[in-house]
């Protein structure tokens, strides 16, 4: 199962009624969070989740209402006694932002690994958790995430039986082993059945609609998606600042044929994002204005 919470929905700067936007989404004992704006400690209490675990922070870009949160979020994660390294990833640059930001958060009891991306795209794999990041396009270099658990198929029983492999090998050919037995070499694909549907969730803020985050967000059982204004009459403003209306993250959803899309990182001007629903589900009806604290769990697919 993958949990996945939006933390909060806000975009520019926190609202007394909106964090701004972050996810953290959890995983086999593994959480990741992505974004880390000026509150997300606040709203990850309300959640009732603690940043004591986390093992992975990715960022999308250097903005502030993304990024500020940083240093306070490392120092409560000391003072819980935590030891194990935090990785950190994101766009180039990061390792010198980070440590800017610890100018206040000199002392750790943990390490800090920060991987930086060179290439509009990029896959880092965490204990089963497979995290694609891909450039979108904001007026700084941005990305977004789509974060993957692939499921294998089943074990053919009657292949192993046919081919004379001993039961107590079977679990190493499950796990993706290549077995050598009696000079004879075994791969798992002699044993196992065709991929099955996994798990997948992208996340996407600050930017334009591109062909990319269409790519990326394909078949998606969650596509949070910015829907920075409500009012189509504001996409000229969108398009001036590198941001998006929601009618153009319903067409990306529509066209990248994921299951459920949220809409997050509202402007501070948008009170009320639902009253603006109406056209985008006329777009793409399994669409949802989402707030703070939407808690999702995924599961896999019965068969």
């Amino acid at each position: 199962m993958l949990e996945v919470c939006l933390l909060g929905t806000g975009g520019m700067m926190p609202l007394p009624y909106r964090w701004l936007t972050s996810l953290m989404v959890r995983y086999n004992g593994k959480s990741i969070l992505i974004d880390c704006g000026e509150g997300t400690q606040i709203a990850m209490k309300e959640k009732g989740w603690s940043p004591k675990p986390i093992d992975v922070i990715c960022f999308t870009h250097f903005h502030a209402d993304h990024i500020s949160g940083l240093p306070g979020m490392l120092l409560t994660m000391g003072n819980a006694e935590r030891t194990e390294p935090l990785t950190v990833i994101g766009p180039k640059g990061l390792t010198r932002t980070v440590n800017a930001l610890r100018v206040i958060a000199p002392e750790l009891p943990f390490d800090i690994r920060c991987i930086e991306f060179e290439e509009n795209e990029q896959t880092l794999c965490f204990d089963g958790l497979r995290i694609e990041a891909f450039r979108v396009n904001h007026n700084v270099v941005c990305y977004g995430y789509s974060l993957s658990i692939d499921r294998a198929g089943k074990f053919q029983l009657d292949k192993a039986e046919a081919l004379g492999i001993e039961r107590r090998y079977w679990n190493k050919l499950q796990k993706g082993e290549t077995l050598e037995l009696d000079g004879k070499i075994y791969t798992p694909d002699m044993v196992m059945g065709e991929a099955r549907k996994g798990l997948k969730v992208t996340y996407c803020t600050d930017t334009r609609p591109t062909e990319g985050i269409v790519k990326h967000a394909a078949g998606s059982d969650l596509f949070i998606c910015e829907g920075m204004y409500g009012e189509p009459e504001k996409k000229d403003k969108a398009k001036e600042h590198k941001h998006m209306t929601f009618l153009e993250a319903a067409d990306m959803a529509k066209r990248a044929q994921v299951k459920k899309m949220w809409l997050t990182h509202y402007s501070p001007s948008l009170v009320h994002p639902e009253e603006f629903m109406g056209g985008v589900r006329k777009i793409f009806p399994d669409s949802f204005a989402a707030k703070d604290g939407w808690t999702q769990d995924l599961a896999f697919e019965e068969e």
